[in-house]
């Protein structure tokens, strides 16, 4: 699976400001399918207004074609790219957000915590890009 989404803010120069998070998501083995099912009905929703709203320029999804050694195995991988560091860390009301987007909370919430229960472990790496060649 890879899945990208791109804003038309977006920017390309070398010298951009935005703020680079990988997100990793490690599944209990046999419940991938379930996840990303979950994780595409109430959480994508939620990273797609904020793209809407001009928080995130940059969003993509990715998992590895073949398995690793259970250690060290991730089951998906979710990039996003905010605006700016600034933006990422600002004091954002995404409770708020998901109030609007999911009116049925209960139901909202009761899938969320069947997201977390089926995963087993998660982390987030901050990424800067590295230049290769000088001008």
């Amino acid at each position: 699976m890879t899945a990208v989404y791109s804003n038309a803010q977006a920017t390309t120069k070398k010298d951009d400001n935005t703020y680079t998070v990988e997100y990793y998501y490690k599944v209990k083995w046999g419940y991938q399918a379930e996840f990303i099912s979950l994780f595409k009905k109430n959480h994508y929703p939620v990273l797609k207004k904020q793209m809407e709203m001009g928080r995130i320029v940059g969003l993509k999804g990715e998992t590895p074609v073949y398995h690793g050694t259970e250690g060290e195995r991730w089951d998906y991988r979710i990039t996003i790219t905010f605006k700016s560091a600034a933006v990422a860390f600002e004091n954002f009301d995404e409770e708020a957000l998901k109030k609007q987007l999911f009116p049925d909370q209960a139901t909202y919430t009761k899938e969320e915590q069947r997201r977390f229960e089926i995963l087993l472990a998660h982390w987030d790496l901050p990424i800067k890009a590295v230049v290769l060649e000088d001008k």
